[in-house]
């Protein structure tokens, strides 16, 4: 009997009835979902009305204040623009301009789908933000929106660019974007880019200066060839890819790319802008590269109607400003030169925040844009202080002693000597550090296990950023690395602040136009030297102003910790630069001085008074005078005993042998010249003086054990050693040249402290 019972379940004319399962349900509910989004973006694309142009954006300036937020300091956003019609522009800028930015601009309908898939992409991924957007889409934001990195931006951006492809020409659009985007210097379109780059009209502009200016405008203030030889070459790299996309678009043949390919076209000195004429300018391009690099971009710093306040005091910049120009004029007086052939700089910091209180890089921005305070160069014995500080965190204490006399390191050829063949016999390394002794310092850091590399270590710590003069080899506290006067000044301000490294900037604050704050600086408290370290560090420093090298400007009626540096380059008789670098516990100024358009040239060519403790000593004194007016007499720390150092035995130096060594060795904690120090005024002191040919010393240098005890001059506290010997560091490679030490004497009056030397005789 067949059975009635359905396998399918209930049924009905046409065949069984089937269940719409959940899954089903949510993908119709999607589909519908997506269906009317699409049909809601289609409304509001149809209905999307164009807007009026961003009026802010052309007009609102970007104002800098001083530090009280009232003084103003500068404008950085009058929009240097004079619009042209699009039958003035040359065919060449036009080509150019699309092979630069967006090689498909007429053909597309607006937009790029794989650049936006990029651009997409990396707003919601690791790393930076990147652009994917074309001609029309760069010109609809810049003229009807913001900067804004947010999706709801770039979602109207997308379709007023769909939008304004369909009710606009694409000569329309090319040619209102050649009138608004931003070229740099201050320019905004062709017309003005012509005259603020070349001195001419647009329609003069050939084909290699229109190729030049399209590659600008990638990057308008970090391709500027007038910012420097990075900045050149890569404007160079863009140039050659922009010249690559016209060959590829059938708008120039290889022989044409050929002919212009290698070299960018001459670009003439042309007056800038006024508002950066005089010293305003340079803190002014500082002000921009720190925005830059908070993550503001051009358009924004440019006319964006930002409101930033600066850590600069007026008052104080004034001083800056009129001690460095005054020292340069009579240095400049003394041997009839050029006051403009003479470059001081001067970088003064609150060591309690990091923020630059003045800097003084040039006499007027508009004639040259090299700004002396952010350029690194020789520091001369300035650099001691990190060994220092290395030498401590390695178990040294302030009295263990030194050779300071005469030094060989081991595998060198170069004999390391103290100016006109000085010779202190065993020193302490407080002494060391109070009369800037090249020798002992040297011994030390041969001592040190990785010596070199731990003097490094130490100055990176205190906030001085390393570059590729930093060679690792015993001779770098002499003073070959280079550095600038504002991360010199805050380095000392770590040490003041016992340890406590904090950044040096120039932005405190920054608010948009309707008073919202974007950008406030973070004072970090980065221990980044460890305090019992810095403390002593910083004691030792403060003898060195006031009784030492640096004496000069114990006037100030301060405490102050302090180092005297001269970079003196023997093969040439030539001081490359001259330094003083100290800081009160409030206040860390920094003062260097060098010559010629590169920093290279002879500063004795100007005066006999270029030594640690003459013009930059007098030119920091002069400044310091008005920054610490009035403020509290604070004092430093220490010295402190190091509870690292508490249980080893002491160390002292032991007399010399008898016996000669034909080879003159390294010695640590003993001297290779007779014990004889000084017991009248302390000498000044400096950088190295060496010679290629170093003759024996009279007595041997095997380093004999030292003694258990010690009677030397009361230390208090007293850190003791332990009694074996010390590694030494096995890096012997020689610095790239030989340096002058500040310690030399000369029949001039001793106390301004570091002194020249009239002999520079190498002899022991």
């Amino acid at each position: 009997m067949a059975s009635s019972r359905s396998s399918g379940g209930a049924s009905v004319a046409g065949g069984p009835r089937k269940r719409i399962g959940w899954l089903g349900k949510i993908l119709i509910g999607l589909l519908v979902l997506a269906i009317v989004g699409v049909l809601a973006v289609v409304g509001i694309y149809q209905t999307m009305p164009i807007p009026d142009p961003n009026k802010e954006f052309q007009t609102e300036n970007t104002e800098l204040f001083y530090r009280d937020g009232k003084e103003p300091l500068g404008t950085l956003s009058v929009q240097n623009r004079t619009s042209i019609p699009y039958s003035e522009m040359p065919q060449t800028m036009k080509d150019a301009m699309v092979a630069a930015e967006n090689m498909t601009f007429w053909d597309d309908r607006g937009i790029d789908p794989a650049g936006l898939a990029r651009a997409v992409q990396s707003l919601v991924g690791p790393g930076e933000t990147v652009g994917g957007s074309t001609i029309t889409q760069q010109y609809v934001k810049v003229l009807y929106l913001n900067q804004d990195k947010t999706f709801i931006r770039k979602f109207r951006e997308i379709l007023l660019a769909l939008r304004i492809n369909e009710v606009q020409s694409k000569e329309q659009i090319l040619e209102g974007y050649l009138n608004t985007v931003y070229f740099g210097r201050g320019a905004y379109g062709v017309q003005a880019a012509a005259q603020t780059f070349f001195g001419i009209d647009a329609k003069q502009l050939n084909i290699q200066q229109a190729v030049a200016l399209a590659s600008l405008v990638n990057a308008p203030n970090l391709l500027d060839p007038a910012m420097g030889d990075k900045q050149k070459a890569d404007l160079l790299e863009r140039y050659q890819v922009t010249l690559n996309h016209l060959v590829e678009m059938g708008k120039m043949t290889p022989a044409q790319r050929q002919q212009i390919y290698t070299k960018l076209p001459s670009f003439p000195t042309i007056e800038k802008d006024s508002r950066f004429g005089g010293t305003k300018g340079y803190l002014m391009t500082m002000v921009q590269q720190e925005l830059r690099a908070k993550g503001f971009d051009d358009a924004e710093i440019s006319g964006g109607g930002l409101r930033v306040i600066t850590t600069f005091d007026k008052r104080l910049q004034a001083s800056a400003v009129d001690a460095a120009q005054s020292a340069a004029r009579r240095a400049a007086r003394e041997r009839g030169k050029n006051p403009n052939d003479l470059h001081p700089a001067l970088a003064s910091i609150d060591t309690k925040t990091g923020g630059v209180l003045a800097a003084y890089g040039g006499p007027d921005y508009v004639k040259s844009n090299k700004n002396w305070a952010t350029t690194p160069r020789p520091t001369g014995s300035t650099f001691k202080p990190w060994a220092l500080v290395a030498g401590l965190r390695n178990g040294f204490s302030m009295y263990d002693t030194f050779n300071g006399s005469y030094f060989l390191p081991r595998g060198a050829h170069r004999a390391v000597r103290n100016a006109g063949g000085s010779a202190y016999g065993a020193v302490t390394l407080l002494e060391a550090t109070t009369k800037s002794i090249n020798t002992a310092y040297m011994d030390l850091v041969s001592q040190i296990p990785d010596g070199p590399d731990k003097v490094i270590k130490a100055a990176e710590d205190a906030g001085l950023p390393r570059n590729n003069t930093w060679t690792p080899v015993p001779s770098i506290p002499l003073g070959f690395a280079e550095v600038d006067v504002i991360h010199a000044a805050n380095g000392f301000a770590t040490l003041a602040n016992e340890g406590v490294r904090r950044e040096a900037h120039v932005i405190s604050e920054v608010r948009d136009r309707n008073g919202n704050v974007l950008y406030k600086a973070d004072v970090k408290n980065d221990q980044a030297i460890e305090k019992d370290v810095a403390i002593n560090a910083a004691s030792a420093l403060t003898r060195v102003t006031s009784s030492g090298t640096g004496r000069s400007v114990s006037g100030l009626g301060y405490q102050i910790a302090g180092k005297t540096g001269t970079r003196y380059d023997s093969e040439k008789d030539a001081t490359m630069a001259s330094w003083f670098v100290g800081s009160t516990k409030q206040i860390s100024t920094a003062v260097m001085f060098v010559a010629g358009d590169e920093g290279n040239s002879n500063l004795d060519a100007f005066s006999s008074g270029f030594y640690g403790s003459g013009y930059p000593a007098r030119t920091w004194l002069s400044f310091m005078r008005d920054a610490m007016d009035g403020l509290d007499h604070e004092r430093f720390s220490g010295p402190v005993r190091r509870s690292a150092e508490r249980s080893y035995p002491t160390r002292v130096a032991a007399p010399a042998p008898t016996q000669t060594s034909a080879t003159p060795t390294r010695v640590a904690r003993t001297t290779s010249a007779p014990a004889t120090t000084t017991t009248s005024a302390p000498r000044p002191s400096s950088t190295a003086s060496t010679t290629s040919a170093a003759p024996a010393p009279t007595k041997t240098t095997a380093k004999p054990t030292p003694a258990p005890t010690s009677s030397r001059p009361a230390p208090s506290p007293t850190a003791t050693r332990p009694s074996q010997t010390r590694p030494t560091s096995s890096n012997n490679a020689q610095p790239p040249r030989t340096v002058r030490p500040t310690n030399d004497t000369t029949t001039r009056a001793p106390s301004d402290g570091g002194t020249r030397s009239a002999q520079r005789s190498t002899t022991p």
